[in-house]
């Protein structure tokens, strides 16, 4: 865990940062909020910018990052359990916990503001339990804390897991899908790739915008990408006006392993099956424009439909935004598209640096749900799409139950139905060759190997 620099408190009160850290923390808890959307708002409502901005978002990230381990120093120095701890206290003192040890803060500083917080979230006892177990843990250095904590026997994941703050269940899904390409050793590089925040990737939009016209560095693989150098990118022009996004690359190489299977012939029909909230969506139309395609965009919830909107002004008016159940195309639209995007609802185990709360909002119970609507969704997509036409199916999850066993289920319903590699197709896009293990002709990307959120791509064409 890195220690970041954190500036002064001002006695007697909670600073504006850690006040913002800890709204956000307990929205996440509350409302399931999700902190990506809801700290910007409150950075903004607040005035907090530059060294402000960035304690708070320190703050935020690595307290929701390092929650597990965490909780395992809290109940240590408590000598309680963290379920019979009050959950705002809790969470005053989980952000007590990441300045001392994971920050530069002084250990006084650093109590006397969780205080100043517990006052003000909980009753006067509070206050001095919160103070106690702060300066309990302030007694040992983080190394000392590190060694009592994992010092009980565990197997080799849970070990994992209290180490990296992965919940259990989710370190055992990572490790099965790093061990079906032959990887399973680099599940502890992963793990910190998870808890490392991730450079900021650009897409400039092709037709719209280059690549030199934004800021920044070119990226690892997208023939569009830009990893930023820094500051908001919203004031980037060319993001504020449309023509580029803030785009993972994983996202990007998706979308382009659909618009680069094949040459595209003018006139061709397009659709993003599930296309909130535009990103890919925005990529797509631009290619599709490019060559002479229509897209059109479809999304079930009616707000996510509006962002999709608001993502494609830039591009074209004649994009259509449809707001339906994507199960229902293959009915609605039986043969109707050259290509089609299934971006499925998915746990979201790939985007972990981006949305550290989603480890512990999500549950094993939630997965065959998913994986369930994930195969409807896809056969949905084969009947949509023409003789000889490609359906490309992404999840920004590695968990095997979400990629290759929807595959393999439908797949088994669908023999006829062929299997790209999408491996190969990819090849002739990327900027820098993708190592991709031992691959079935799907693409499993990762945050620890390829510098992007872990997309899972494959490519399959309907028979002729």
């Amino acid at each position: 865990m890195s220690r970041s620099a954190a500036g002064a408190p001002r006695p007697g009160n909670v600073q504006p940062a850690r006040r913002v850290a800890y709204e956000v923390i307990a929205a996440v808890r509350e409302t399931d909020a999700y902190a990506n959307l809801l700290l910007p708002v409150k950075l903004e409502r607040a005035g907090l910018h530059g060294g402000d901005a960035a304690l708070a978002t320190e703050l935020t990230y690595g307290t929701l990052r390092q929650r597990g381990y965490y909780d395992a120093v809290i109940e240590h120095a408590a000598g309680r359990s963290v379920d019979k701890i009050d959950p705002a206290i809790l969470d005053v003192l989980r952000l007590g916990t990441h300045q001392l040890l994971s920050m530069r803060v002084a250990s006084h500083a650093a109590v006397d503001e969780a205080v100043s917080q517990a006052r003000q979230v909980g009753s006067r006892s509070a206050t001095g339990f919160v103070n106690g177990v702060l300066r309990t843990i302030s007694r040992s250095t983080p190394a000392e804390w590190r060694e009592r904590v994992l010092a009980a026997p565990r197997s080799d994941d849970e070990r994992f897991a209290l180490e990296h703050s992965h919940p259990v269940w989710v370190v055992r899904a990572l490790r099965r899908a790093l061990a079906a390409e032959g990887r399973e050793h680099e599940l502890a590089s992963l793990l910190e790739a998870d808890n490392s925040a991730p450079a900021v990737s650009l897409a400039a939009l092709p037709g719209l915008s280059k690549p030199e016209e934004l800021s920044g560095e070119p990226g690892h693989h997208s023939p569009f990408a830009v990893t930023s150098s820094g500051g908001d990118p919203a004031r980037v022009p060319a993001v504020a006006d449309g023509r580029a996004r803030v785009q993972d690359e994983g996202s990007q190489l998706a979308a382009l392993a659909l618009s680069r299977v094949a040459e595209p012939r003018p006139g061709e029909r397009w659709l993003d099956m599930c296309a909130g909230p535009g990103g890919k969506a925005a990529l797509l139309a631009a290619e599709a424009v490019a060559s002479g395609a229509t897209l059109v965009a479809n999304e079930v919830v009616p707000a996510r439909a509006e962002l999709v909107r608001r993502a494609l002004a830039p591009i074209s008016s004649a994009i259509q935004v449809t707001v339906n159940d994507g199960r229902l195309a293959g009915t609605e639209t039986p043969g109707h598209y050259d290509r089609v995007l299934i971006d499925a609802p998915c746990t979201g185990l790939g985007a972990l640096r981006r949305r550290p709360e989603a480890r512990w909002r999500k549950q094993p119970k939630d997965v065959p749900a998913l994986a369930s609507l994930q195969a409807e969704l896809l056969e949905s997509g084969l009947k949509a799409t023409r003789p000889g036409g490609v359906v490309a199916y992404v999840t920004c999850s590695p968990h095997l139950a979400e990629t290759r066993a929807v595959l393999a289920s439908v797949l088994k319903r669908h023999p006829e139905v062929e299997r790209l590699d999408a491996g190969a197709v990819l090849a002739d896009v990327v900027t820098h060759p993708l190592d991709l293990g031992e691959s079935d002709g799907t693409v499993q990307l990762w945050p620890h190997r390829h510098g992007t959120d872990a997309m899972f791509i494959s490519l399959l064409r309907v028979p002729r």
